[in-house]
């Protein structure tokens, strides 16, 4: 039996994305990225594309390592501003018939109550395309404007996210039996009380005595990503995601990290072949080899290094500005 090729696009709400600088580009649309038709259109290209989904990228802060500041992200546009991406989905479902949407959404900073409410009706709304990309936030700027003094240690989070989705897990699946709604006009009875049910949830960081607020959406749990690097993360990946985003630069880590993810879902009890990894590719087309390289060497000349360096800086929560551009740097 051959095996498929999926293909799902990443975007974000924003302008630039993980390309900093080339929103200045003449041919650049990013900068249109709160108009709706700029989205809508990207969706039409996909679906015709026959992309099996777009993964929507989010941050709930500003990349404020780099020289201490914000200053950099803002000049160069560095994922900021940046708009919610859950609005977006609607409107792309309905111009698609086939193209699944995974929403970023980090659980570190929104109660799992409204939560699985708001991604129950994304499901309801795109016929069962919704899918929810895991995060557990890495912004401190976004811990802090939330009310928290830091960010919660790593492993911590992740500990903190099990339960969360336990209480999602108990809500989309739990509280409501199938063939709970009974629109029966006749006796004008809506719902069946005695199938729908309070989840009774009490936990170390929960509580959550009541029902679900929606009827079971068509896929009742929305597909789940996770893009976590760390050991933590893999294990949470093999625990619960149906799709893994990685970002891997070479073949051999690729088929490391594969295998790696692939072993601990199987010890997690569940079937590795279930489990779909994406692994993150940037491709320029041209209609000969030179075209294409030539234009990779026109769109590199329009990177911003600042907006680079703010990048960098915020995803490691290293302040690079210490370094000059040619020092070489060891890892460990």
């Amino acid at each position: 039996m051959s095996r498929q090729i999926r293909l799902n696009a990443f975007d974000m709400n924003c302008v630039g994305h993980q390309s900093p600088g080339l929103w200045a580009h003449p041919r650049d649309r990013s900068w249109q990225y709160k108009d709706l038709e700029y989205w809508t259109d990207l969706a039409r290209i996909l679906e015709r594309g026959k992309f099996d989904g777009l993964f929507i990228a989010d941050v709930l802060g500003i990349y404020d390592v780099y020289r201490g500041n914000g200053e950099a992200a803002i000049r160069q546009a560095t994922q900021v501003p940046v708009n919610d991406p859950l609005q977006l989905i609607p409107p792309m479902a309905l111009v698609t018939e086939h193209l699944g949407f995974g929403l970023t959404a980090s659980l570190s900073f929104e109660h799992p109550y409204p939560f699985a409410r708001r991604l129950s009706t994304l499901d309801h709304l795109t016929k069962g395309r919704a899918g929810w990309n895991i995060v557990t936030s890495y912004l401190e700027s976004g811990a802090k404007n939330l009310g928290q003094k830091t960010l919660t240690e790593h492993d911590a989070r992740y500990d903190y996210a099990e339960e969360y989705l336990e209480v999602c897990y108990k809500l989309w699946e739990g509280s409501w039996e199938e063939g709970a709604i009974l629109r029966d006009r006749e006796r004008r009875v809506f719902s069946d009380p005695g199938k729908i049910h309070e989840i009774r949830h009490v936990g170390k960081h929960f509580q959550v005595p009541g029902i679900h607020l929606c009827e079971p959406s068509p896929q009742r749990t929305p597909v789940l990503y996770q893009a976590g690097a760390s050991s933590r993360g893999k294990q949470f990946a093999a625990e619960h995601a149906e799709c893994v985003f990685v970002a891997a630069p070479s073949k051999v880590l690729l088929k490391k990290t594969v295998a790696d993810i692939r072993r601990r879902t199987a010890e997690a009890g569940r079937d590795p072949s279930s489990v779909l990894i994406f692994n993150l590719q940037t491709v320029i087309l041209g209609e000969t080899d030179a075209k294409a390289k030539a234009k990779f060497e026109e769109y590199k000349s329009w990177v911003s290094y600042e907006g680079a360096m703010a990048l960098i800086s915020g995803w490691t929560g290293i302040d690079f500005s210490q370094f000059k551009p040619d020092e070489p740097r060891l890892a460990g």
